[in-house]
């Protein structure tokens, strides 16, 4: 008998590239194909909440792994990608909420391995990756959409982590040398000192993005006053990864948006910018060109 899958909350695309620098057998190739099938379909196949979506309704995001060492048949180690989008209202554009490169990607996939998430079960790393990520890119949805609406889902997104602990893998610990990982990504979004960066998610796109086709001039208000609440968040704890990487995906949206505006209101826009990412501060500048 077959089964159609119903349609669940990602339309996920994956890919998996492999450095040059790499040798791939016959035997790994085929592996990794498989793969790439096996994580397509536990992103897409997955219910990962109780609401029902339809087709047109689901998340649509990507997946790009970066296989930099095979240090045995069917275990790897690099990158993975990971982005998605939101729609704007009225409009056939899609707006980049969540783009990140994690650099602590190691898994081990087996031929014919099928991949099953279950919850408060620490499998094997592979899934939780994927599980974390899934949570987290619906969290960040559901947080655009109305405030604070991700927390259950960052909530199951950290419990993950939690259990992916015991296994040992690079990207889960608090006590890791970069804090660009996947405990801090998720602990970040449940603390208080956060809640600036959670109420920004939502102005900004439900209150600024989302006004854009009938309201420019209100959107853009409301776009600049929600970049403006995360002020206190980087006063207190600069280069934070979860505002740095959402920063850095808006960075041509903002160019865009503010392209027909007076040159005091890019200005301003610029200058708040730069002192919330001094970092990248020159990658910043093209918004007043």
């Amino acid at each position: 008998m077959t089964t159609i899958a119903q349609a669940q909350e990602l339309n996920c695309q994956v890919n998996i590239v492999v450095d040059n620098k790499v040798e791939v057998s016959s035997t790994e190739q085929e592996i990794i194909n498989q793969m790439k099938q096996s994580i397509t379909e536990i992103m897409n196949n997955t219910a990962w909440t109780k609401d029902k979506f339809k087709t047109e309704e689901r998340i649509n995001c990507n997946i790009q792994i970066q296989i930099r060492e095979i240090p045995a048949t069917g275990a790897y180690k690099g990158d993975i990608q990971v982005s998605s989008v939101r729609p704007a209202y009225n409009s056939s554009y899609n707006s980049t909420l969540f783009n990140f490169q994690d650099e602590n990607f190691q898994a081990g996939f087996s031929r014919g391995a099928v991949l099953n998430y279950v919850p408060n079960q620490y499998r094997d790393n592979l899934t939780s990756i994927l599980a974390f990520y899934a949570y987290f890119i619906i969290g960040m949805d559901y947080d655009s959409f109305s405030p604070k609406g991700g927390t259950p889902y960052f909530q199951e997104a950290q419990q993950i982590v939690t259990l992916a602990q015991t296994g040992g893998a690079p990207g889960w610990k608090s006590s890791e040398s970069s804090k660009r990982n996947r405990f801090y990504l998720a602990d970040n979004m449940l603390q208080p000192v956060f809640e600036p960066y959670r109420t920004c998610i939502y102005m900004y796109h439900r209150q600024g993005l989302d006004q854009l086709y009938d309201r420019k001039a209100e959107g853009k208000k409301a776009i600049f006053a929600a970049l403006n609440l995360l002020t206190p968040i980087m006063a207190t704890r600069p280069n934070t990864v979860n505002v740095v990487s959402f920063l850095f995906g808006k960075t041509t949206e903002l160019k865009n948006i503010f392209s027909d505006s007076e040159l005091k209101e890019k200005q301003d826009l610029v200058t708040l910018l730069k002192k919330l990412d001094p970092a990248n501060a020159t990658r910043y500048n093209s918004i007043q060109e």
